[in-house]
């Protein structure tokens, strides 16, 4: 009789909680909203419309590159329409315009969407990934802390109006490592204007970040490492492990009754991780 080892992917650091932002438009209340993230070590995604440029409310494209760096920039579609009432071309290219767009102004390739005004529907959910578009957010939310079953449909934890500040001290009292926890935030930054309420997202940011127990990222960076941790190449002992990829992944494995421990998997190298 062998041993069978109990691996578990990890996110980076061997950390198994991470928090992820989702914010849509652009609004001037953007920059506000980042300078918090920033203080805070808080990643966002932000969710933008290329064909947008003539509303004084929101940031000019021109600043996109500035105000967002350190951040994802993701798509909208590019003059925001309700698309599950739109001819399935006429979305295709809704999305690539706006692709085109951001890309030209943030000078990387563009991969995610929120839908806008919550509308989507199983026709599009199909036709994203042939327009490049990795992960995909809806309106819906699961006040829960797992992880999502399709990125293409990605329903987040709560919007910021949802109870966000019981979510975020239940999500900082997990300590199962077993699971992998994600807390996933959306919404509007005018809206804390139009409700007077900026100090509902002060207090999270104060609360949640610079925790050594979360990773802070961005939606790609989720989808990426999630996508690289599939890749991981096992032994059939389960004793060794080969990361494909250029970037590292991080594991925890153990003999059954015994200490887990952490493993870092560097980019292009066969670990042995148990003896």
């Amino acid at each position: 009789m062998f041993r069978l080892p109990v691996i578990y992917t990890c996110f980076p650091g061997g950390k198994h909680k991470v928090l992820t932002m989702s914010y849509d438009d652009g609004r001037t209340e953007d920059y506000r909203l980042v300078e918090l993230f920033n203080k805070h070590g808080i990643k966002g995604t932000f969710n933008l419309n290329a064909g947008i440029d003539w509303d004084p409310r929101r940031i000019p494209t021109s600043e996109y590159r500035t105000v967002y760096a350190g951040h994802e920039v993701a798509c909208h579609t590019y003059t925001h329409p309700t698309i599950s009432r739109c001819p399935l071309d006429q979305v295709a290219q809704q999305v690539l315009a706006d692709r085109r767009g951001l890309e030209e102004l943030m000078g990387y390739p563009v991969r995610g969407l929120a839908y806008p005004n919550g509308s989507y529907s199983e026709e599009i959910i199909r036709l994203l990934p042939a327009l490049g578009i990795r992960h995909a957010r809806v309106v819906p939310t699961t006040g829960t802390f797992a992880m999502p079953d399709n990125f293409l449909e990605w329903k987040g934890t709560c919007h910021h109006n949802g109870g966000l500040m019981e979510k975020a001290r239940q999500f900082a009292d997990l300590h199962k490592s077993q699971y992998l926890y994600m807390m996933y935030v959306w919404g509007h930054s005018y809206e804390f204007t139009d409700r007077n309420n900026w100090e509902v997202m002060e207090e999270f940011c104060e609360f949640i970040g610079g925790r050594d127990d979360i990773w802070y990222a961005t939606n790609i960076e989720i989808v990426d490492y999630m996508d690289d941790a599939s890749r991981l190449q096992y032994s059939a002992a389960g004793d060794m492990v080969y990361n494909p990829n250029a970037r590292s992944v991080w594991i925890q494995a153990a003999w059954s009754g015994e200490p887990a421990r952490f493993f870092e998997i560097p980019g292009g190298q066969t670990v042995r991780i148990l003896d």
